[in-house]
């Protein structure tokens, strides 16, 4: 039997407005409902990435990305101001999965060595990558809504995860790679 095809575009439910009429804002308000649980949930997770770091600078980072995620919070609570929207979370598998990998490799390796403090790092660029995804492409989704208020708010967010993933990234090459080169 031949599947035939409708010749219709399939319309996108996130269900999150039963009012709203635009598939591509009910796509945006997803987004950001994702990504709010996700900066939520990274608030509870990166006290655990800290305690289980080594080097200082490592530590340093991640506790100056905290105050950052926090702000972040705030930063996704105005959107919704803006929106008109409640600040619902929508759970985010990915950030689940990948915050769970990163804990993981905490586990995998010895406290106090250079390999636990590459994992976390490992982790958190894993996470510094999803996150500059999804703001990029909500952010230029507002650009295609007019919502410039809250693309800007969006900007500003990307621009801190750029930054955070190219700290990261110059930390593993000069720091950690010293200490292993250090320890050979």
């Amino acid at each position: 039997m031949k599947k035939q095809e409708s010749g219709t575009t399939p319309k996108l439910s996130t269900k999150t407005n039963n009012d709203s009429q635009n598939p591509l804002l009910e796509l945006f308000t997803s987004g950001i409902r994702d990504l709010y649980w996700a900066e939520n949930h990274l608030v509870k997770s990166l006290p655990k990435m800290i305690s289980a770091a080594t080097d200082p600078k490592l530590k340093k980072t991640i506790e100056s990305h905290l105050v950052e995620t926090q702000g972040h919070v705030r930063r996704i609570e105005q959107i919704f101001t803006l929106l008109n929207e409640k600040p619902i979370a929508k759970k985010c598998d990915a950030m689940e999965g990948l915050t769970k990998e990163g804990e993981g490799m905490v586990e995998e390796t010895e406290q106090g060595t250079v390999a636990r403090d590459m994992g976390i790092i490992l982790a958190s660029q894993k996470v510094e990558h999803y996150e500059i995804a999804s703001y990029n492409g909500l952010f230029k989704l507002a650009e295609q809504l007019g919502l410039n208020e809250v693309g800007a708010l969006l900007a500003e967010t990307l621009s801190e995860e750029k930054l955070a993933d190219e700290k990261l990234a110059d930390l593993a090459d000069k720091e950690i790679d010293y200490k292993i080169a250090d320890k050979a």
